[in-house]
């Protein structure tokens, strides 16, 4: 129904045990070799020597270490994922660039089977610069994939792949294709934004839902107001894009946007099916709009070429 926080226009790694120290690695039958695909190799002086990366003995600094006590992370122990999430890691306060090549290098991700992938830090919609560092493979993670991620001495987290589910919506058409595990499953009638609501561009990965979210278009001086709530409500973004049930898609789905950003579907069990099978990390693709989705609205890190993201590593 509406990008509830509109501005105008609008999970590296390394092998098992080994710390992340390079910006690009890649892991095949347990062992660590460069991306030589993405980048020519380069001395070890710049953090991406073909040799695997040791473990320093060089004690943390005081800096690192409360940096990591305050670290958090977007995955829960033992939580099964879309192949589309990132591991984002926050923290209280602000890193200084000076200090998080020291934060990166305890950083450390494991894949079975391995991944090619990398950190980059990624300024948060609601956060300042410095309080988010994402992982995420040059492709989506494949499915079954057992991950874990370890942000210095205290925090750990296992996870799993589940499976693939990549939907795109297209706002000319009004149209919403469906892919799980690379077979289309579904092609379903959508409405989304009308100018000068525009749905993003881009890609979004799915960050939660719930049975029903109230929108409130005073929160960010629509002038066409509206207040209410909404079911089956599949959250995209943090400024507030959603895809959810709306009875306005009983009639223009398919035909006509008329929502305010979010993408609608109707109330004949339509936006029904598609929340009960959707999971956090599953893939929405908005093609055909307008003002491609920034990376840290939410997770849209995939909207960074493989070059652009590993240039925000610190590494």
């Amino acid at each position: 129904m509406s990008r509830l926080s509109r501005l105008p226009r609008h999970l590296t790694t390394a092998a098992l045990g080994v710390i992340c120290a390079l910006s690009i690695t890649s892991c095949s039958n347990g062992s660590v070799t460069p991306d030589a695909a993405a980048a020519p190799k380069r001395p070890a002086a710049d953090g991406s020597a073909s040799a695997s990366p040791s473990p320093t003995a060089t004690p943390l600094s005081a800096a690192t270490l409360g940096h990591l006590a305050d670290a958090s992370v977007n995955i829960a122990d033992g939580q099964r994922i879309g192949v589309g999430l990132p591991i984002s890691v926050t923290f209280k306060r602000p890193i200084p660039k000076a200090e998080r090549a020291d934060v990166e290098r305890q950083l450390k991700v494991t894949a079975n089977p391995g991944v090619t992938g990398s950190w980059a830090w990624i300024k948060d919609r609601n956060l300042h610069d410095g309080q988010r560092v994402d992982f995420r493979p040059q492709d989506y993670w494949k499915p079954g994939t057992e991950v874990s991620v370890k942000a210095g001495p205290s925090l750990s987290r296992s996870f799993t792949v589940s499976r693939s589910l990549v939907a795109t919506v297209d706002v000319r058409s009004h149209q919403m294709k469906v892919v799980k595990d690379g077979a289309p499953t579904q092609t379903i009638p959508i409405t989304a934004g009308r100018p000068p609501y525009e749905t993003w561009n881009g890609t979004m990965v799915v960050l939660d839902k719930q049975r029903k979210v109230f929108m409130d278009s005073r929160t960010v001086n629509i002038a066409d107001t509206y207040q209410g709530w909404y079911g089956y409500a599949v959250h995209l973004t943090t400024s507030g894009t959603y895809l959810h049930e709306n009875t306005r898609a009983n009639t223009f789905a398919g035909k006509q946007n008329v929502t305010h950003g979010c993408v609608g579907l109707a109330s004949d069990g339509t936006a029904r099916r598609f929340y009960e099978q959707v999971i956090p990390g599953d893939v929405v693709r908005v093609v055909n709009s307008k003002d491609q989705v920034a990376p840290g609205n939410g997770y849209g890190d995939w909207n960074l070429s493989w070059s652009e993201w590993r240039s925000l590593s610190a590494l």
